[in-house]
C-alpha cells in the first residue's frame, strides 16, 4: 500500500479525518467506451454533493485520469465508487489488472517521455493520493473536503498555488 497526502496519514477514528459514516454518491463499472459518459456523471454528482469550481474541476480530471489508467493499465475495465464521509467527498477507482511488483510512477517523468503522467496529476490535483494493491488490481483513492473557509469557499487540499 502507498501512501502519498496529507489525508491520508490522519487516524480514521479521528472524527476530523472525515471518519464514520459514509453515503455513496456514484458506484459505476466502466469500460474504455463508457469513459466520457462516466466523467459527466461523476461531475454532475460532485457539483450535487457541494463541491464546485476549481476543487470540483481538479477532482474530476483526477478522477478521469486515475479512470484513463485503469483502462490502459489495468485490465481494460474499472469501476468507479464516489461517496461522502462526513465533510469529505472520497473517490476510489478499481482496476483489474495483473501488473506486479515494482513502485507504480508517481513522480513526473522527463518532458521528453511520452505519457505517464497520470497519477501524477492526480497527486498534483488532490493533494493525496492512496494506492492499494490487492490480489486482483488495484485501488486508487482520491479525496475533497467540502469543508467551507470563511469567505464561503470550499477547502480542499492540494499542491497548487492558489489562483489569484
Amino acid at each position: 500500500m502507498n501512501y502519498l497526502g496529507p489525508p491520508d496519514a490522519r487516524d480514521s477514528r479521528d472524527p476530523a479525518s472525515g471518519g464514520g459514516e459514509e453515503t455513496p454518491l456514484l458506484s459505476e463499472s466502466f469500460t474504455a467506451q463508457t469513459v466520457t459518459a462516466l466523467r459527466h456523471l461523476l461531475t454532475a454528482r460532485v457539483a450535487a454533493a457541494g463541491l464546485t469550481g476549481d476543487p470540483a474541476e481538479d477532482l474530476v480530471l483526477a478522477v478521469h485520469e486515475l479512470v484513463t489508467n485503469a483502462v490502459l493499465h489495468g485490465g481494460g475495465r474499472g469501476r468507479l465508487d464516489l461517496y461522502r464521509r462526513a465533510d469529505l467527498l472520497v473517490c476510489e477507482v478499481t482496476d483489474h489488472g495483473h501488473e506486479r511488483g515494482g513502485d507504480l510512477p508517481v513522480n513526473l517523468p522527463a518532458t521528453n517521455t511520452p505519457g505517464g503522467r497520470g497519477l501524477w496529476l492526480a497527486h498534483h490535483l488532490t493533494g493525496a493520493l492512496t494506492l492499494t494493491r490487492r490480489p486482483d488490481g488495484l485501488t486508487a483513492t482520491v479525496t475533497a473536503s467540502l469543508r467551507s473557509d470563511p469567505s464561503g469557499s470550499p477547502e480542499v487540499a492540494t499542491d497548487r498555488p492558489p489562483h489569484p
